[in-house]
């Protein structure tokens, strides 16, 4: 199958993609903000060759499919290559949702800060005071727990030690909270409180823990009416314990230990292993529009958004906030959002500093090092443009700890 593909007005021939460029969704603009398309005008211009580029290497690399969106100002660019469904042959499109890992972090924080907006919670405070006796050391506040710091252990490293066998024992499980911190204080604990960046999928139980005691309601209701209605994610849910997404959607495939093993369809699982870490389904379209809101002021207070961006090292090419990932790019322009990783699925969302621009990118496969790999790619196309063709690779690989599904250095990407 062979289709045109139209970049910034050039037509080029490939396969199995389309490249379009759109009037973006535009979000309400509260007054005194600049418009997005004066903010986006200071960087460079994205290539969007590059990134479809990116998408046809995934897609060569095992990737039964992969996607981009970015929003760039008022204008709109996507791209898709390979299939949606392997047994169907649907082509990919950026109008199908899929399961976002880890970038649920970014949601489950948003709500907690904009619980400290409301006075409702003090970032500082041991989470004990909130959940009496639940951690082991009352020392861990909000903060080192938003921020990777808390020092407990991530039981996702036992739970996906073998990636398939893993996933088939929990697919259709529901865990509770306290049974996955559990899982978590049956081990040693990595770091004091405090202490250095060490990614672990426990702090957002607990973040979820604290959601859903400080509200009274499921992290799903808070979600829905803190983040979800007041943006118009259409294509936005949290369904755990549910199995299934609604609507058009992905299916995602995970990719066994053994080389040359047969993928295996991962779509239908409750998450439940996850929750409040990463069990969100979205788009491309609603997570742009989410970043863009966010890092634009209209989520959280101007003071809850600087705390957001209070950062840790975390690598040698980014750091970590609360609930928030910087990436810092080859050209020298940072960007903000976070990486995930659900079996079958891996995905990125980040934007600007501003939010003026804004990507989002998935490859519907998992446990596959070299994908993952190059979809970090994905972020140098979309914000350092083409100068940086020679130097794609100076940011650094992607790091096989920040995401959720952990276990192998490649499973470990659910972040």
């Amino acid at each position: 199958m062979v289709s045109t593909a139209v970049v910034r007005g050039t037509a080029v021939v490939a396969a199995l993609v389309s490249l379009l460029a759109v009037p973006a969704h535009a979000a309400p603009q509260e007054p005194g903000t600049i418009p997005l398309a004066a903010r986006a005008d200071a960087l460079p211009a994205p290539d969007v060759t590059g990134l479809w580029n990116v998408l046809r290497t995934a897609s060569r690399q095992g990737a039964p499919g992969a996607m981009a969106r970015l929003d760039d100002g008022d204008v709109a660019h996507w791209a898709a290559v390979g299939v949606a469904d392997r047994k169907t042959k649907r082509a990919l499109s950026n109008a199908d949702r899929f399961r976002i890992g880890s970038v649920t972090k970014i949601f489950s924080a948003v709500v907690l800060l904009q619980l400290a907006d409301e006075n409702k919670l003090k970032l500082d405070t041991p989470v004990n005071r909130y959940l009496p006796g639940l951690l082991p050391d009352d020392r861990i506040t909000v903060r080192h727990v938003l921020s990777h710091r808390s020092g407990l252990h991530d039981y996702t490293n036992e739970m996906f030690a073998r990636t398939v066998p893993g996933f088939e024992a929990v697919r259709k499980k529901v865990f509770t909270y306290r049974q996955l911190v559990s899982r978590s204080l049956s081990k040693p604990r990595t770091t004091k409180p405090g202490g250095a960046y060490t990614y672990s999928n426990t702090n957002f139980v607990v973040a979820g823990m604290l959601i859903e005691k400080l509200t009274g309601h499921s992290v799903a209701t808070e979600y829905r009416d803190r983040i979800i209605e007041p943006l118009r994610l259409g294509d936005t849910f949290y369904v755990h314990p549910g199995t299934k997404i609604p609507g058009r959607h992905a299916r995602g495939y995970l990719t066994p230990d053994t080389a040359g093993a047969a993928l295996v369809d991962a779509t239908e699982q409750t998450v439940s292993w996850a929750q409040s870490a990463g069990a969100v389904i979205s788009s491309t379209r609603d997570l742009n529009t989410f970043l863009s809101a966010l890092l634009g002021g209209r989520l959280t207070s101007r003071a809850q958004l600087t705390q957001m961006q209070r950062w840790v090292p975390a690598g040698s090419t980014q750091a970590y906030g609360l609930g928030l990932r910087r990436r810092d790019l080859s050209c020298g322009i940072s960007v903000y959002g976070h990486t995930g990783a659900v079996q079958g699925y891996y995905s990125y969302a980040f934007a600007s500093k501003d939010g003026g621009r804004s990507l989002a990118a998935l490859a519907n496969a998992s446990n596959n090092g070299s994908v993952h790999a190059t979809m970090l790619s994905t972020l140098e196309s979309a914000f350092c443009g083409k100068q940086t063709k020679k130097s794609r690779g100076a940011a650094g690989p992607a790091d096989p700890r920040e995401d959720a599904e952990s276990g192998k250095a490649s499973a470990a990407d659910l972040g």
